[in-house]
């Protein structure tokens, strides 16, 4: 695959997924002025367990058939790649109704073991019912994604992106018009509303469905045509075979879609019954919906950009792993890392930076919102870093290790949150996913170092350089702050908003045009990205191309 093709499809999918969060982080405004904080809680607790077995239901086989499809594409053998794709979606009901089922039915378990016995706001009966609600999702979700798999693997990226788009728009209008009607037209209380908000997620994936099968119908009979066109014998290997390599590759993903959500039930199961034991109580379910919904929602626009990267990653990875071109591995491999932390060190620097009339801007003005902001949003760099250096070590096939370095982080987070939760409070639990998520980033690269016979000395310095100009740009966010905190008072949402605005627009630029001017952004993305800049601004920088240069 050409270096543009790689882009290309990085790009369609990136700006998808970056589209996808932009709305998600929309409509968090509207909603958290419909529910409140503590109805964000609320929602934390019925979307992790969800999460978890969402993880469970598709044990990674959605992505793993990316990898398979596009090995045996690779290899000329398209009929091994779409008789995966039939079993594989079989697999996808299946296991989308059996998971339905348990979680439907354990959702009391669930309610009682979050809540436990403490005198928080929520009763496990409003929770139970939660549960319940998003579990629905599970019946549909699975198979959509086996379809965004299979398309992906064939290097077709434009029907993951357009449903997912299409699934975020129905779940945004179903869970801000369900809610707003509960809540003003009803009357009715904060849980139901969040019930219907959770359930939202069943109709969105219906909806993601329908275009995905539109798209397979409009597409099969090109995709047929592989299959009548094939020279290569096909495999002889068995369906069972098939699975066992295809379990193979999906294992990993399944940490992947796993990692998060785990940290996240290990701070609902213990998050209350700390902070009551600290005599935190009146504040725990508050502080928690604002650590794990709230400003969580916020911290994650920057890592769906490392997300995206990661989706693309795997098939390219694979094909130049499996065709032994080692050299364009490399180059793969540095372009993912510098792409990487040129789009998301500035992006979470930035918010740390601005945490609190973000935080003002988007919800309210609460001093604990924006400090937990302010500690939580570098950590989603550490996220970022999770996510690609995994999805490498599965394109290079050390599937294993990205297993090892889940449990490794998920053990510290859970042994970090019972010691720092007691003397930090809330900053505690953030300190807890911060180091269990650089253990994991380290045993990663460690692993990619050996498994690629790689060197990080570019990654490094440009690295070095990339901070450098995050520094600069710092400097003139908060300077830029200061000026207008003597005209706008921050502390209302439209004049956070307008600091915000200001503030984020000014570190943008500057942020931009010294990547430009030092050389950085040609030697990420390549001269061809510096071309297509030069053109769209009419050379009013100059630009002069260095692409040789380190």
């Amino acid at each position: 695959m050409s270096d543009s093709k790689f882009l290309r499809g990085t790009l369609i999918v990136t700006l998808g997924t970056f589209l996808v969060k932009f709305l998600g982080m929309i409509y968090v405004f509207p909603f958290h002025a419909l529910v409140g904080t503590e109805g964000g809680t609320l929602y934390t607790y019925g979307y992790i367990p969800y999460t978890i077995f969402l993880s469970i239901a598709t044990a990674g086989v959605p992505l793993a058939v990316s990898k398979f499809v596009s090995k045996y594409n690779a290899l000329g053998d398209y009929k091994t790649s779409r008789r995966m794709f039939r079993s594989g979606m079989v697999m996808m009901i299946v296991t989308g109704v059996l998971s339905f089922l348990v979680l439907y039915m354990t959702a009391p378990l669930f309610a009682e073991a979050m809540l436990g016995k403490q005198s928080v706001h929520s009763n496990i009966g409003e929770v139970t019912t939660i549960i319940r609600l998003v579990s629905f999702a599970l019946i549909v979700v699975p198979a959509a994604s086996l379809i965004r798999g299979y398309f992906q693997g064939h290097q077709s990226m434009g029907p993951t992106t357009v449903s997912q788009i299409i699934e975020q728009i129905i779940r945004i209008v179903f869970l801000l018009a369900g809610s707003f009607i509960v809540i003003k037209v009803l009357g009715g209380t904060v849980a139901t509303a969040v019930g219907v908000a959770t359930f939202a997620a069943f109709v969105s994936a219906v909806g993601a469905l329908g275009v995905l099968i539109w798209y397979w119908l409009k597409r099969k009979k090109h995709l047929d045509q592989y299959l009548i066109e094939q020279t290569v014998p096909e495999s002889t290997v068995s369906t069972v075979q098939l699975f066992k390599e295809l379990f193979a590759y999906a294992i990993p993903y399944v940490v992947i879609g796993l990692t998060i959500p785990l940290y996240q039930q290990i701070d609902t199961l213990t998050f209350n019954s700390i902070m009551q034991a600290i005599g935190q109580g009146d504040i725990a379910e508050r502080a928690l919906g604002i650590f794990t919904m709230w400003t969580h929602k916020l911290i994650m626009i920057p890592v769906s950009l490392a997300t995206a990267f990661s989706l693309t990653l795997v098939p390219a990875i694979t094909k130049s792993f499996t065709e032994k071109q080692y050299r364009y591995l490399k180059l793969q491999i540095t372009q993912t890392f510098q792409a990487n932390m040129f789009l998301t060190l500035p992006a979470v620097v930035g918010i740390s930076s601005l945490a609190y009339p973000i935080y003002t801007a988007f919800y309210d003005a609460d001093p604990l919102g924006g400090q937990v902001l302010m500690w939580y949003a570098p950590v989603a760099l550490l996220f970022a870093l999770f996510t690609v250096t995994a999805a490498i070590l599965q394109g290079i096939n050390q599937q294993k290790h990205a297993i090892i370095a889940l449990i490794m982080g998920v053990i510290l987070k859970f042994v970090c949150n019972v010691i720092f939760i007691r003397y930090f409070g809330t900053v505690g639990a953030i300190l807890a996913t911060a180091v269990g998520f650089l253990a994991s980033v380290w045993y990663t690269n460690q692993q990619i170092k050996k498994y690629a016979h790689y060197s990080f000395g570019v990654v490094y310095k440009r690295t070095f350089q990339i901070a450098v100009l995050t520094f600069v740009m710092v400097v003139v966010v908060k300077l830029s702050q200061w000026i207008l905190s003597f005209m706008i008072s921050p502390d209302g949402r439209v004049g956070a908003l307008i600091t915000v605005a200001i503030c984020a627009g000014l570190g943008g630029l500057v942020y931009g045009l010294l990547a430009i001017r030092t050389g950085v952004l040609e030697r990420v993305f390549g001269g061809e990205a510096l071309e297509k800049i030069q053109r769209k601004l009419g050379n009013r920088f100059k630009i002069k191309l260095k692409s040789k240069g380190a």
